[in-house]
């Protein structure tokens, strides 16, 4: 039966009723009968979450035996992160990721995961962040110094190199090794097949219990190589913490030394304690993929944005040389470069790195409306509620004007949310805003970039939300002396 009810936000909401249960509209089959429908293709479920989002408020539908609903009110997605975290677990993708990283901050529930985010907290402390502001502008000037003028580059490739070298040296305290290398390889194999194996029923039971299936084989031949390189790393790093304790010097001041000398001073139950050698490099692994992979993406599809938008890149570039000149950017620049940072959070609502979550409910639950069975899995969509015209009207056009500061104030919290919210909160939220912006004003100082014409660009939603290929631009030069001026100030500073 469906009933008409109004919740006093002044729109009436159709519910579907199950007994004592309040569910939202939505398909009428179970999902596996619409697999020839046009919006439904397991390789993209955006299709499906667009599809899905002609049902207003939320929309409900089943998999096999599982209900599951889609929210698209930011106070219903506000319930569920924070108002009602505690009747909330990870849903099972996101669950099942811990086949690749482990217990990390990502992965982790309840008080597990509480005792990571206390340990893990001084790393990312706000003046411990800031302390990298030097080192990306200075990997950034050097990245985008070997271009050619009149050349072109793959940016999205070039993105994720130096959001690679970034991560290398804020959390290893190192360039790019061989070990570095051989992590982000055998991270990106292991992706390519967890893409795969996350689709697999029981596929926990199938790797614990060691089957001979060739997909199974590969991803555990890759996952003992990423553990040993990783495993290595931390067991130098601890040899080189020793070595400065005997010297009386301090720990570095990268990411991986704090984790290593962290304990935890929260909970009484685990008060002083470390993370194990497990634990660590289950952390490790969470923070590097999360650390220039969403960075990278980001940055990709705002270069992409303002390629397609010269009033936005001359305005960007004019900020720039209002705010630099020609010297390189500091940290002390970020609050000016203001016009920088809306470019980067306007990219960030097209093409959000993070571009959906889930949850799951331990218990019988209202969110707004509607009363949600024990188990039911509740998503919502960044890539989804970003488009959303009560909030950003023409929601399909670049313009970073939405995020003056005005116009922020007169949205909802959790009508943008690409860090997630809550408790969960990205941890990593100001230094990748803090990289974001001083990467983007570093290379649009010395580069115009043009999209190459006839490229079909399209989005890949799998853990992040990558282009689905190379995004290729051609290269003019901006300011043929920012480069030598750039740089000795560079040399100067270190």
């Amino acid at each position: 039966m469906d009933d008409e009810m109004n919740f006093g936000s002044g729109d009436a909401v159709v519910v579907k009723r199950r007994g004592r249960l309040r569910l939202p509209q939505g398909l009428r089959w179970n999902l596996p009968f619409y697999l020839f429908s046009r919006f439904f293709k397991p390789g993209n479920p955006i299709l499906l979450f667009e599809h899905l989002r002609r049902y207003g408020r939320a929309a409900h539908y089943r998999l096999l035996w599982n209900d599951i609903v889609l929210l698209h009110d930011p106070e219903d997605i506000r319930e569920v992160l924070v108002d009602k975290a505690n009747v909330f677990v990870k849903e099972r993708t996101q669950r099942r990721m811990k086949i690749l990283l482990g217990e990390g901050l990502i992965t982790a529930d309840g008080e597990s995961h509480k005792r990571h985010r206390r340990i893990a907290a001084p790393a990312f402390h706000r003046q411990r962040i800031q302390a990298y502001a030097g080192t990306i502008v200075e990997l950034a000037g050097k990245r985008c110094a070997g271009w050619q003028g009149g050349g072109r580059v793959d940016v999205a490739a070039e993105m994720m190199g130096l959001a690679l070298e970034i991560t290398a040296r804020t959390l290893f305290d190192t360039a790019v090794t061989p070990e570095i290398q051989a992590v982000n390889d055998e991270t990106n194999a292991v992706m390519e097949i967890y893409n795969t194996l996350i689709a697999l029923p029981r596929a926990e039971w199938m790797l614990a219990a060691h089957l001979p299936l060739p997909t199974l084989m590969r991803f555990r031949r890759s996952k003992r190589r990423l553990d040993a390189v990783v495993d290595q790393m931390i067991a130098d790093k601890q040899r080189e913490m020793e070595a400065r304790q005997r010297r009386g010097e301090q720990i570095g001041g990268d990411v991986l030394s704090m984790l290593m000398a962290a304990r935890d001073d929260g909970a009484e139950a685990s008060r002083g304690t470390k993370l194990n050698s497990r634990e660590l490099r289950d952390e490790v692994l969470t923070i590097f993929l999360a650390g220039y992979e969403t960075v990278a993406n980001a940055l990709t599809w705002a270069w992409k944005l303002v390629s397609e938008h010269p009033e936005v890149e001359a305005r960007l570039a004019a900020e720039v040389e209002a705010v630099l000149g020609t010297r390189a950017a500091t940290l002390e620049d970020l609050p000016q470069l203001k016009y920088t940072e809306m470019v980067v959070a306007e990219a960030m609502r097209l093409y959000p790195p993070a571009w959906a979550m889930g949850r799951q409910a331990t218990e019988e639950v209202e969110i707004g409306p509607y009363r949600l069975p024990k188990g039911c899995f509740v998503f919502f969509s960044q890539y989804i509620v970003h488009r959303d015209a009560r909030y950003f009207p023409r929601p399909e056009v670049f313009d970073p004007e939405r995020f003056a500061q005005e116009a922020k104030g007169q949205r909802p919290k959790f009508a943008y949310f690409p860090f997630g919210g809550g408790g969960r909160q990205c941890i990593g939220e100001s230094f990748a805003w803090m990289e974001a912006v001083l990467v983007m004003a570093t290379v649009i100082q010395r580069w115009r970039m043009r999209l190459e014409p006839g490229q079909r660009i399209e989005v890949q939603p799998k853990i992040t939300l990558r282009p689905a290929g190379a995004v290729w631009m051609r290269l003019e030069e901006r300011y043929a002396g920012a480069d030598t001026e750039i740089n000795e100030e560079q040399e100067a500073r270190t």
